[in-house]
């Protein structure tokens, strides 16, 4: 990262960052915009030791004379800001949530930016002092709507068409390099809509697909989990054991053109293999030099091709899955690119278990609770307080229905 971000102070980012998320032609509008920019002007006071009790004085070294920068935010100062949340008791546990989440959004963001390396906000370790119970009602937590699931997909979906149909269209006597960066803009937007459709129609949770680095276990789903004759994946389940996931149809021609787009050297090979390109650049280069290549035979070869991800494909140098924060990044792009309309006090984008509730919802409602249990792979009880705003609101409409018929007789 280079250091002029990382000495960036943090009121820098913010006006930047309100107007990519306010309303308008200008981006000065809406109410996320105008609450956002309250939460963030009190991140700023705390970070400078104008808020919290008589013993903060702030995220700046005492060494140091100046505002708080980039340099100084990791997973611990969000614990301390969400603890510094929790201790307010002035705040009901949602409104604590709430709050938090405004800077966690802003964090997301700075990494899509390049000021920070990783969204520290959405550590474990960062969101431990929050108030486990947050008070929400079941129906309060963000479900994918028919209207945005269709507005993603149809995103996606229009996204890969055209890198794949320009990839294709190029013959034999094109530049070699020109060839390669089409494959890889190619293989990039397949793996965004494949990564879609998954979320979408599996109802499978993020961390069960995608790379955890804190825990071995969760290396991110590989081809040898996926058997598109069986209409089914192998993931490692949140109760610790592995369990097949269902791939229903709509997810298996995406994840069929990525794969022949991809053609991976073996099944071992991630879904979902990182883009980055610095984590690339190291794979690509550990790998060949375990091989017994030289320094200067590894960047002649690099730099015959485009993209290290098309060397590390032909030489079978197998990259990391992408992790969690890296789907919930894309999905962050996909649903900005998409211009999706979305309200929500938490999420300005489409978060993963949005795509997961959104599928319940649409499961209990179709066929009850006991079937959406079982795909959700949870236990009816959950499943039936988790959704119990669907059913009140059937029950709701049964009353409706016998207070008209007494009435009309």
């Amino acid at each position: 990262m280079p250091n002029r971000t990382l000495s960036t102070s943090l009121g820098n980012s913010f006006e930047r960052y309100l107007q990519d998320k306010g309303k308008g032609r200008c981006g000065d509008g809406g109410n996320y915009r105008r609450n956002a920019a309250r939460e963030l002007e009190r991140f700023q006071e705390w970070a400078d030791g104008d808020r919290g009790d008589d013993t903060w004085e702030g995220i700046v070294p005492d060494t140091a004379d100046r505002e708080p920068t980039f340099e100084d935010l990791d997973e611990q100062v969000f614990r301390e800001y969400a603890r510094h949340l929790a201790s307010d008791r002035g705040l009901k546990q949602n409104t604590v949530q709430t709050y938090y989440a405004y800077i966690s959004a802003w964090c997301g963001w700075c990494v899509n930016e390049g000021y920070l390396e990783a969204h520290y906000a959405q550590r474990a370790s960062a969101m431990a002092p929050l108030p486990e119970d947050d008070g929400r009602k079941p129906g309060d937590q963000q479900a994918w709507t028919p209207e945005q699931r269709h507005a993603l997909t149809r995103h996606v979906d229009e996204e890969a068409r055209e890198a794949i149909e320009a990839y294709t269209a190029l013959s034999s006597d094109d530049d070699e390099l020109e060839k390669q960066r089409a494959r890889y803009a190619a293989l990039k937007a397949a793996r965004d809509r494949a990564l879609v459709y998954v979320l979408t129609y599996t109802a499978v949770r993020v961390g069960e697909v995608l790379r955890d680095p804190h825990d071995p276990r969760r290396r991110g789903v590989r081809w040898e989990d996926i058997s598109l004759e069986d209409g089914s994946m192998d993931v490692y389940r949140k109760k610790q054991q592995w369990d097949a996931a269902s791939l229903p149809d709509p997810v298996l021609s995406p994840l069929e053109r990525y794969r022949t787009l991809m053609d991976p050297p073996t099944e071992r090979w991630p879904v979902f293999p990182t883009f980055d390109q610095r984590t690339l650049a190291d794979f690509v280069r550990d790998g060949l030099a375990e091989r017994g290549d030289q320094p200067d035979t590894i960047d002649e070869r690099r730099d015959a091709y485009a993209r290290d991800l098309l060397l590390a494909l032909d030489e079978d140098i197998r990259p990391p899955s992408i992790t969690a924060d890296g789907g919930r990044s894309i999905l962050q792009r996909l649903s900005e690119a998409a211009a999706i309309d979305i309200d929500h006090p938490k999420h300005d984008y489409l978060a993963p278990h949005g795509g997961r509730r959104g599928m319940g919802e649409v499961l209990v409602r179709a066929f009850g609770y006991t079937v959406a249990a079982r795909y959700l792979d949870n236990s009816e009880e959950m499943v039936r307080e988790r959704y119990s705003h669907i059913e009140a609101g059937e029950l709701g409409d049964v009353a409706t229905e016998a207070l008209d018929e007494i009435d009309s007789r």
